[in-house]
C-alpha cells in the first residue's frame, strides 16, 4: 500500500472530442506545479490524475496545496492506493481513517459534532500503528466503483468497509447523517483508493488552453482579480504595467511586481512589461483639453498594450474595468476606449460592485498589496471633472492635438522594461 495524491477535474469532463487535449494540459500544468516538491509520476486515468512519488521522503500534503492552485483543479486528495480485495480495501480505509483520528479531536461526549484539524492531514503507515485517542469519532463511508466490472456494487463495497472498520478502531461510530468524517473509497480498473479529506481548488479551465492575452496591471485591487479570472478560463496571461517616474514612485514599481509575484502563484512564470508613460502623459497633460485626458490616457494604454499583444502573440486585452466605477468606466467611455486597439478586450469585473472585487481579492491573496499606499500613473494628471460620455470624434480631436503622438506610443512600447515573474520571485 502507499500513498499517492488523487486529483479530480469537472468542467474538462464536458469538453467531448477535444477532452483528451485538455486533459494533457492540465496535467502537464500539474507537473510543473509539483514539480519542486520531489520526483513523481503524473498518471492520467479514468477522470482522475494521480501524482505518485517516487522519493521516499515526498511532502503529499505540500503536493495538494499547490495543485488546488492549478486552474482547471476541482479537489484534490491524499489517497492510501491498494489493491481490489476486501481485505486491502478494509486496509486502506482504515490507513485513512488513523489519519484522520490521529489529526482530529474526537467528538464531545455530549454529541456535539465539531471538525477540526488540518484539511490535509497525511496518515501514517498502520503497520504497529498504536490506536489513536480515545473517545468517539462518527463516521461514514462512500463508495464510488468506477470499475464497473467489479463485482460487488458500491453499497455493498460501503457496508463491507464499514462493518471493517468498526472492528479495527474502537470508538468509532456510524453517522450516515451528520458524520464527523468521511471515509472515501474509489475502486478503479488499476486499484482502489481511500482517503478522507478533499480539497477544494478553483476549478475551470487548465492555464493556456484558451489563447494568451496582455492584462493592464494597475497597482489597484481591480486588475490583479481581472488577471486571474481571465487565467480561471485557460487563458495564458502577460502583464503590462505603466509607470511614470517621476511622477510614480520606484514603489509603485516594487508593488505591482509583488502583485505579479502574488498572481504567479496561480499563473506559474510569466511576463511583466513596464511600460515607461511619463513622456506620454505629459504630452497628454500639455496638449489636451482637461476634461479629455482621462479617456485619451486610457486610450494610450490600450494602444500600447496592443502593440505589446501583437509582439508577443496575444490574441486579447484584459482589464480590471466595471461598469460606471470611474468616469474612464462609462459605458461612453468604454466605446471610445476600445476603437483604440483591433482585438478583443475582456473585462470580466463589468458586472461586480466593488465589495464583491474585495472579496475576490482577499481570496486571492491580492487584496493587502492592492492597498499599501503607493500610487500609479492613473492617479497622477487627474482632472477635476473628466469628460464622462465622450464621443471617438471628440477624442480623436484631442489625440490631433499631441504632435508626434504615434512615435510617443511607438516609443513607450519599445521602452519596456520586460520581467520574468516566478512564484516566490523574479
Amino acid at each position: 500500500m502507499e500513498q499517492v495524491v488523487l486529483v479530480r477535474y469537472g468542467e474538462i469532463m464536458l469538453k467531448g472530442l477535444n477532452r483528451r487535449s485538455f486533459v494533457e494540459r492540465l496535467a502537464s500544468n500539474i507537473r510543473r506545479a509539483v514539480s519542486a516538491v520531489g520526483l513523481a509520476h503524473i498518471e492520467m486515468a479514468q477522470g482522475r490524475i494521480f501524482i505518485e512519488p517516487r522519493e521516499k521522503d515526498y511532502d503529499l500534503g505540500e503536493a495538494v496545496m499547490k495543485v488546488k492552485n492549478v486552474f482547471g483543479v476541482v479537489s484534490a486528495s491524499v489517497a492510501f492506493k491498494t489493491g481490489k480485495s476486501r481485505s486491502d480495501i478494509a486496509m486502506a480505509a482504515e490507513a485513512a481513517a488513523r489519519a484522520y483520528m490521529a489529526a482530529n479531536r474526537p467528538l464531545a461526549r455530549s454529541g456535539l459534532n465539531v471538525p477540526v484539524g488540518p484539511n490535509v492531514p497525511v496518515g501514517p503507515s498502520i503497520s504497529g500503528e498504536p490506536l489513536p485517542p480515545s473517545g468517539e469519532y462518527a463516521f461514514k463511508v462512500e463508495t464510488k466503483r468506477a470499475d464497473k466490472t467489479y463485482d460487488r456494487v458500491s453499497p455493498v463495497i460501503s457496508k463491507e468497509a464499514g462493518d471493517d472498520l468498526l472492528a479495527a478502531l474502537p470508538g468509532l461510530v456510524v453517522d450516515v447523517n451528520n458524520p464527523q468524517f468521511i471515509v472515501y473509497i474509489e475502486v478503479r480498473e488499476r486499484a482502489a483508493y481511500a482517503y478522507t479529506d478533499r480539497v477544494a481548488g478553483f476549478g475551470g479551465l487548465p492555464l493556456g488552453s484558451n489563447g494568451k492575452a496582455i492584462l493592464l496591471l494597475s497597482g489597484g485591487i481591480d486588475s490583479p482579480v481581472a488577471g486571474f479570472m481571465m487565467a480561471k478560463r485557460g487563458v495564458e496571461i502577460e502583464a503590462a504595467h505603466f509607470h511614470s517616474y517621476p511622477y510614480t514612485s520606484e514603489r509603485s514599481k516594487d508593488k505591482a511586481i509583488m502583485l505579479s509575484e502574488a498572481l504567479a502563484g496561480y499563473f506559474g512564470a510569466f511576463h511583466l512589461n513596464i511600460v515607461p508613460f511619463t513622456d506620454v502623459q505629459l504630452a497628454i497633460r500639455d496638449n489636451c483639453a482637461e476634461e479629455f485626458s482621462t479617456i485619451v490616457m486610457r486610450r494610450a494604454m490600450i494602444h500600447i498594450a496592443g502593440i505589446l499583444a501583437r509582439r508577443e502573440s496575444a490574441q486579447a486585452l484584459v482589464t480590471g474595468e466595471s461598469m460606471g466605477q470611474v468616469a474612464s468606466q462609462t459605458m461612453q467611455s468604454l466605446a471610445v476606449t476600445d476603437c483604440a486597439v483591433d482585438m478583443p478586450i475582456f473585462r470580466p469585473l463589468i458586472g461586480m460592485d466593488k465589495n464583491e472585487v474585495i472579496s475576490a481579492a482577499r481570496s486571492i491573496g491580492t487584496y493587502n498589496i492592492s492597498i499599501l499606499p503607493y500610487e500609479d500613473c492613473c492617479t497622477v494628471f487627474t482632472p477635476k471633472h473628466p469628460k464622462t460620455k465622450p464621443r471617438l470624434d471628440e477624442a480623436l480631436y484631442q489625440e490631433s492635438r499631441i504632435e508626434g503622438l504615434s512615435g510617443l506610443l511607438g516609443a513607450a512600447a519599445e521602452g519596456v522594461e520586460r520581467l520574468r515573474i516566478s512564484p516566490g520571485g523574479h
